[in-house]
């Protein structure tokens, strides 16, 4: 396995420069275009995210110059195939703050990183009556998975509540792990409410009564920087397309010791350490867990993307959502008839909301109109969904190639729409 590399820094700005939106708009080619005659304005970001040039050419002179199947071959091509994808692994653990490469398990995205989880950590694990701690403002990604092994071995899953702002009651949390709790599965930043859980302190609350942990950071990474190692979790998932990379590539972290311990949840190639009709023996982690060929070109141009983000600096493109998010929020807010769900301390870089007399399928095709792209519907949460007493909502989300004008192009898209049904 190649060296790790280097963190990479943003350059350095001019003193008083803020973030240039102009100039990262620019490496988005899909931005120049139009929908219904408008200027695209793609405030779906948090569904997934566009992509940079840079990743877009990556995964073309990939294909052009360097494709070959990996770990199989002892000529040339495959040679130099190989040694990007391992320089991928250690671009990942780089920017998880990982402590070993072998801790990277690449996967198709965050949902199958849960699954491996549940079936091959957990289910070994659980008994009839044990229990499964999940919250009510968790994905579906990190619900079924948890009900599939509960239904198999007679646990149950049990969801700790959040209260009417949409912060996680931390306290009812502490309450519901019990002694048959096996696991906590729990959100980062909620993909409806936008609210930033406290994880290292839900992880330090879970360690002190010997429950492990798994957080779906799929909402997080792209916003926040990680530290594995300082958050101390057991795992940590996230999908590659969110973080502006391709679709089809996750990643799941897994501490060494459990990834070591833990049995491979799929057969076939590339797992193996010896296969014979008498036995089979297994490979080391990660290896054990990605059977099959993976998908090469976009696992590299995976570690392109988290190369993009960091040269851009995690601070400065938080600081921009941020302040994206406190207009979208005054403006919204200011709507007759529109209502913002939740109201969390700290919310990373979303909005959901519903508007008075209008279905939120409609509210997103008169948006889509005028080339606005947002979120229509449950979300994939539908249980959060219930809790805040209603069906369906619509979502803006932003990432770091959205611009004030944007917003304000959705604030009076909103009002219009607003006027023109009450």
């Amino acid at each position: 396995m190649s060296a790790l590399p280097a963190r990479r820094e943003a350059p350095a700005a001019p003193a008083g420069a803020g973030f240039d939106v102009a100039a990262v708009r620019a490496q988005f080619p899909i931005l120049s275009t139009t929908v219904h005659g408008r200027p695209l304005v793609y405030l779906d970001s948090a569904a997934s995210a566009q992509k940079p040039r840079a990743v877009i050419d990556a995964l073309a002179r990939f294909y052009e110059r360097d494709y070959a199947n990996i770990h199989r071959g002892v000529y040339e091509l495959s040679q130099r195939a190989s040694a990007l994808h391992d320089v991928a692994r250690r671009k990942v653990q780089r920017f998880l703050g990982a402590a070993d490469w072998r801790e990277i398990v690449f996967v198709r995205n965050a949902t199958e990183a849960v699954n491996l989880v549940a079936q091959s950590f957990l289910a070994p694990r659980l008994g009839p009556g044990d229990e499964i701690l999940v919250t009510e403002m968790e994905h579906h990604a990190n619900i079924v998975p948890w009900q599939l092994v509960a239904a198999r071995t007679g646990a149950k899953v049990v969801a700790a509540p959040i209260d009417d702002t949409g912060e996680l009651d931390l306290e009812a949390l502490a309450e519901r792990i019990g002694p048959r709790t096996r696991m906590l599965g729990v959100v980062w930043v909620s993909n409806v409410l936008g609210t930033v859980n406290p994880v290292e302190e839900i992880v330090a609350l879970a360690r002190r009564r010997g429950v492990p942990v798994l957080i779906d950071a799929a909402q997080a990474v792209q916003h926040l920087a990680v530290d594995v190692r300082a958050l101390d979790a057991d795992f940590l998932v996230f999908s590659g397309h969110k973080v502006y990379g391709p679709s089809g590539v996750g990643v799941l972290w897994g501490r060494l010791e459990h990834l070591s311990a833990m049995p491979p949840w799929q057969g076939g190639g590339d797992m193996i350490e010896r296969v014979a009709f008498e036995g089979t023996s297994f490979a080391e982690p990660p290896f054990r867990f990605e059977a099959g060929t993976p998908d090469i070109a976009g696992i590299h141009a995976l570690g392109v993307a988290l190369d993009w983000l960091e040269g851009l600096g995690l601070e400065a493109v938080a600081a921009h959502e941020a302040a994206l998010l406190a207009r979208a929020e005054d403006a919204l807010a200011r709507i007759p008839g529109l209502r913002l769900l939740g109201a969390p301390k700290r919310r990373a870089s979303l909005l959901s909301f519903t508007l008075e007399g209008v279905h939120a399928h409609d509210l997103g095709t008169l948006l889509d109109l005028e080339g606005i792209a947002v979120r229509t519907g449950h979300h994939c949460a539908m249980p959060l969904h219930a809790r805040l007493g209603v069906s369906a909502s619509a979502r803006a989300s932003f990432a770091a190639y959205t611009s004030v004008e944007e917003i304000d192009a959705l604030a009076r898209a909103l009002r219009r729409i607003a006027e023109s049904w009450r």
